[in-house]
């Protein structure tokens, strides 16, 4: 038995015989016009039998014809498997998995019979195709049998492959409500085994795909609540944000982290678990954060300056306050909006003077008059134009705004 996940393989099933059900390696076809493979088929015709296996037909001639076109089929599929998996396939048979294999092997994983093995046959069933995800998916017991196994074991190296086969087939399952209720009713022994593999995990896949099943079951603020009260949870979470990590793993997290900071009381366990500096690096990381993790970033931030104690460690991070100015007009629209929307809120509804001083010492005003000049929304514009009532106040800044009235300036895109 070849060993690598990676060769585990979905089949046509007419490259099978019907009689071994093996990889056809010289096709030929009966007077039935089926066809078989060479030696199965001259097996069954010397044991004496003289009818179409497959159709049980009386055969008028016991002559066979090669299969050239399917020969040449065969082996152009082989080839690409071969090329796609990188190493030297022995036997074809040895290494696929059909829809029909399926439900023998959900049988071996219940009767405990080498769980990893399986686990990672199922990984590549399901790597193959999104009919395949949707099968298994959809294959009767198949998913509560995952959960299961969350709640049974906290081997590393098994909950690793369970979440990532979970991962792999989240988008079919479809009713994420009733998948919330079967893992969150395990008395958060799941949570647990999630938890267990975004600490321990060695594959950055498996943390992501842990992410997203937590993601996906948070559908409401009951099941927001029962997973940020896991112990330990957020404080991971803020871990997992930092700029060493793997760019999908700290995306992952940012994701998780904006749908479940809903409520008062996580936004001031993350504020007093000081996500705000962690914030300031991805903004500050250069080149290091996507354009994506960027406006994730951005967003938490604006999530967590919606609290007092928030804004109060946001402006007292002076690096942290010109990180966001610079980011408008810079990165995106969406980004843009959810800086302009930080800014607004520190500088003129809750006029904080540290905020306004950084804001007019990082050319703030040529931004927001850029900003006012371009294609933003309503609301970014409405934003823009209350912030230079700030501008307005102050002698040395309303200097810089006649002067700026009197140039032409060109507006970069982003």
């Amino acid at each position: 038995m070849v060993r690598d996940v990676d060769l585990y393989v979905t089949v046509p099933s007419f490259f099978r015989c019907p009689i071994s059900l093996d990889v056809m390696k010289s096709p030929v076809s009966l007077c039935t016009g089926v066809t078989y493979d060479r030696t199965s088929i001259q097996r069954w015709l010397d044991s004496g039998n003289n009818t179409c296996p497959a159709t049980m037909q009386v055969l008028n001639s016991k002559e066979f014809v090669p299969n050239r076109t399917l020969q040449r089929l065969i082996k152009i599929w082989a080839d690409s498997v071969q090329t796609k998996n990188d190493s030297r396939v022995d036997s074809p048979s040895s290494s696929v998995v059909t829809w029909e294999d399926v439900e023998v092997l959900v049988k071996e994983m219940r009767a405990q019979k080498d769980k990893i093995e399986l686990l990672s046959k199922f990984i590549c069933f399901a790597k193959e195709s999104e009919e395949n995800c949707d099968f298994l998916a959809k294959f009767d017991g198949f998913v509560e049998m995952l959960v299961e196994f969350l709640v049974g074991d906290k081997d590393i190296n098994f909950l690793e492959r369970v979440v990532k086969v979970f991962a792999l087939i989240l988008d079919k399952v479809g009713d994420y409500k009733a998948l919330r209720m079967l893992i969150l009713k395990q008395n958060n022994d799941c949570l647990s085994a999630l938890l267990v593999v975004l600490k321990q995990g060695r594959r950055a896949s498996s943390r992501v795909g842990a992410l997203k099943i937590i993601e996906a079951i948070t559908l409401d603020a009951e099941s927001k609540q029962l997973v940020s009260q896991k112990e330990g949870f957020l404080l991971e979470l803020v871990k997992l944000i930092s700029l060493e990590n793997d760019p999908s793993l700290i995306e992952a997290s940012l994701s998780c982290l904006i749908v479940i900071s809903m409520s008062k009381r996580v936004k001031t366990d993350l504020i007093n678990l000081k996500v705000i500096a962690e914030l300031r690096k991805l903004l500050t990381g250069g080149q290091k954060a996507s354009v994506s993790i960027i406006e994730k970033a951005l967003k938490l931030l604006e999530m967590v300056t919606s609290l007092r104690e928030g804004r109060a460690e946001f402006c007292n991070d002076t690096a942290c306050v010109e990180a966001v100015m610079n980011k408008v007009l810079k990165v995106s629209s969406g980004a843009t909006e959810h800086a302009v929307m930080i800014l607004w809120s520190v500088c003129y509804l809750f006029r904080d003077g540290d905020a306004q001083d950084a804001l007019v010492k990082n050319n703030g005003l040529t931004k927001i008059l850029l900003l006012m000049q371009s294609n933003c929304s309503p609301g970014v514009r409405q934003m823009s134009g209350d912030l230079l009532k700030i501008f307005r106040v102050n002698s040395k800044s309303s200097s810089c705004l006649s002067s700026y009235d009197t140039k032409t300036t060109h507006i970069m895109p982003y």
